[in-house]
C-alpha cells in the first residue's frame, strides 16, 4: 500500500456514512528492529497546512486559536479503529462526538446562525 496515494487527502467517513474530513496526516510507530506501522490517522487543526510549509501552520493554529472553536484540536484516529480504505476511509467512530466537526459546528452557531432568514 502506498500511505501517500491511497489514505493520505482522502475523504473520511465514520460509522453512519457522515463526513469526517480528510486524512492530513499519517502517524507511524518505529519499533526498534521492526518495520514501520501506522499507529493513527490525523484529522484537522492544520496538520495539512504543515505539509505546505511550517510557517504557515504556526501562523494558521494561533489564527484559529484566536478566533475559531477552542475545541479546534487535530483528531488523531487509531489505526484499529479504521474500517475500511477504498474511495474514502471508513472508521469506527462516531463524528458528532469527536472534535472533527468542530469548524462545522463554529461556522454554523457563529455565522450562518446571524444570517436573518437562514
Amino acid at each position: 500500500m502506498d500511505l501517500g496515494r491511497d489514505i493520505l487527502d482522502q475523504q473520511v467517513i465514520d460509522r453512519k456514512c457522515e463526513l469526517m474530513g480528510k486524512v492530513d496526516g499519517i502517524v507511524l510507530e518505529l519499533p526498534q528492529g521492526k518495520p514501520p506501522r501506522v499507529a493513527r490517522l490525523v484529522i484537522g487543526g492544520g496538520t495539512a497546512a504543515r505539509r505546505i510549509h511550517p510557517g504557515f501552520a504556526d501562523w494558521l493554529v494561533r489564527w484559529r486559536r484566536r478566533w475559531g472553536p477552542k475545541d479546534d484540536e487535530p483528531l488523531e484516529v487509531p489505526w484499529s479503529r479504521v474500517l475500511k480504505i477504498g474511495i474514502d476511509v471508513k472508521v469506527d467512530l462516531d463524528a458528532e462526538r469527536t472534535s472533527a466537526l468542530a469548524w462545522e459546528h463554529w461556522v454554523r452557531e457563529h455565522i450562518i446562525g446571524r444570517i436573518p432568514g437562514a
